[in-house]
This record gives C-alpha cells, structure tokens and sequence, in this order.
C-alpha cells in the first residue's frame, strides 16, 4: 500500500452523517498528505446531524454509482443513526462496500456505520467494535464485538463513537501504509 502522501482515500456518506465522524477523517487524512473524496447517492451538499441537530453540509464530490473502487486505496464510513441506515438499503453501496473488502483494502467503519458491513455479510468471524446499539446486530450477524476504541481486524477497522476519532484515524493512516503482503494485525 502507499505511503498516505500518495493514498486516495473515499468517504462514503450521505445525508445525517455524524458530522464529527466525516470531518475529523477528512481533514485529518488531508492533512496528512492523501487525497480524499467523498461519495453520496448524488453530487452536491449532504447535511451532516451535530450530536442533536442538523449540522454543516459538505459537497460529495463523486456518485457512489461512478465509483470504481480500483481507483481507490480505502474507503471510510462515518457514522450517524440516519447515515448508515439510509445507506444499508442502497444496493451500489454495498456493492462498493464489497468491492474494497474483496480486495483487501481498506474499509474503515465508525459508531453505527458497521451496519453496513452487517448488509454486505461481511462480520461472520470478525472481531469489532461500534456503538453499542449495533453490537447485537454484530453478533447476530456471526462477528465478535469487543468494547475498545479501534479494532483492526485484517482490512476491517471499526471505532465506536466521535470519543475514538483520533485512533481511529490513526489506525486508518498505519493500515493504509502497511506494504502489499505484509501480515495485518488482528484484535
């Protein structure tokens, strides 16, 4: 994998994204030298929820439906109740959602954006973590949920709540930079 100053990293997102859990990232990944878009059902602004209302918007520079995940080194989803839920029903973005996990790349999920991962079957056997709401679905979905802060468990990161961000991104950063072939660490 590349060096974060050459990775091209994807935010998936749409509107009722944790605003916290989709900026933090997304400044903090640019910030340290990787080019990132974000992706939604359509171009244009998507409004963020801020911990109990309506917060900023932010432009989606790409469709999720003109994604081509080869393009691309990861892919992060920021939480929020209303974001992964409206997400989970949209059958591109768990194509997309496959797509990178297919291809060992990796996928970073915060607070309820593990459901996603849950529709795209991909937890059976894997260790991770989320806001508390979704560890049963976790579990019923076949994977381990363990309350910690970042999880890495091979291709698959997974945070709990806006209080993680910065591990989280820091997970994200070291995962990205881990060489093609190098063993990833489990939880």
């Amino acid at each position: 994998m590349p060096d974060i100053k050459q990775a091209k990293i994807l935010i998936m997102a749409t509107d009722g994204y944790e605003q916290s859990e989709l900026f933090v990232p997304l400044e903090k990944l640019r910030a340290a030298g990787a080019t990132v878009h974000i992706a939604a059902p359509k171009k244009g602004p998507i409004k963020g929820w801020n911990e109990t209302d309506w917060g900023k918007a932010v432009d989606a520079d790409m469709e999720i439906d003109d994604v081509d995940s080869d393009e691309f080194d990861a892919l992060v989803l920021p939480g929020g109740q209303i974001n992964p839920d409206k997400l989970r029903i949209n059958e591109r973005a768990i194509e997309l959602v496959l797509d990178f996990l297919d291809s060992e790349k990796v996928v970073a999920a915060i607070c309820h954006a593990p459901w996603l991962l849950v529709e795209a079957d991909a937890v059976e056997g894997r260790t991770l973590t989320s806001w508390p709401s979704v560890k049963t679905d976790i579990e019923n979905a076949g994977g381990d949920w363990i309350d910690e802060e970042v999880v890495v468990d091979g291709n698959i990161i997974t945070s709990r709540s806006p209080k993680d961000l910065d591990a989280f991104v820091t997970a994200i950063i070291e995962e990205v930079e881990q060489t093609e072939g190098e063993q990833r660490h489990s939880a």
